[in-house]
């Protein structure tokens, strides 16, 4: 994919108020051009600020994750897709992919399937009635997300690589739990640093903590891209 270090940074705007959000995007300026809406602040007041950023130029992602009966969810895409977001999220189910897929259209909405959170281990799903590894469902869920027709996927940067031959070179990749050398993993179990990430073969990746609470916001942010940078001119 053609896409610049720069756009390849998503800075997750996961705080409780859209005057926190602001303050975050004054701090990172034309540092980060693209920003993640999920839960927290979007039913604060997200889906205006979403607008604006979109307005503003910026790439925005609904982080949304339906799951829903088949008639809600396209309905619900069919709402999201005039916002003008880049990506939406949707548990990688297969009925709910169709619906989502049936809801989008012909609009430039690109559809993500999450696969496995990454807050969530082989223990984790075994408790949530699973029989099969973290790895496992990741295959087969990605594997659903490309004959569904969907844009791409959401997955651990641990299975990046693995997944790229599921999905093929078209499909985007998207990574939460990245960690630069030294930061805190907090609740994420599957985690990765940025360059390691791009290496193996993630298109973009998620960054909040490390960034949010960064003294400097706007320099950790450059740092990251820069990393992100070196990593694409090796693989």
């Amino acid at each position: 994919m053609s896409i610049s270090p720069r756009d390849r940074l998503i800075v997750p705007l996961d705080v409780p108020s859209v005057d926190d959000a602001r303050r975050i995007i004054d701090d990172l300026g034309d540092s980060v051009s693209f920003y993640k809406i999920g839960y927290q602040l979007g039913y604060a007041g997200g889906f205006e600020l979403a607008q604006q950023l979109i307005q503003d130029g910026k790439d925005v992602f609904m982080d949304l994750k339906l799951l829903d009966i088949d008639n809600t969810v396209e309905k619900g895409v069919g709402s999201i897709k005039t916002m003008g977001a880049k990506f939406l999220t949707v548990h990688a189910y297969p009925k709910v992919m169709r619906a989502a897929v049936a809801g989008r259209g012909d609009s430039d909405l690109q559809l993500l399937g999450v696969t496995v959170l990454t807050s969530m281990d082989d223990e984790d799903l075994d408790a949530a009635g699973y029989r099969m590894t973290a790895a496992e469902l990741v295959a087969k869920r990605a594997a659903d997300a490309r004959a569904t027709g969907m844009d791409g996927i959401v997955c651990s940067a641990q299975e990046a690589q693995s997944m790229r031959a599921i999905v093929g070179p078209d499909m985007a990749i998207v990574t939460p739990g990245i960690r630069p050398i030294g930061s805190d993993a907090g609740d994420q179990k599957r985690i990765m640093t940025p360059a390691r990430a791009i290496a193996v073969g993630a298109d973009y990746l998620v960054v909040g903590r490390p960034i949010l609470g960064a003294p400097n916001r706007s320099d950790m942010a450059k740092s990251i891209i820069d990393d992100i940078a070196v990593a694409l001119g090796k693989r």
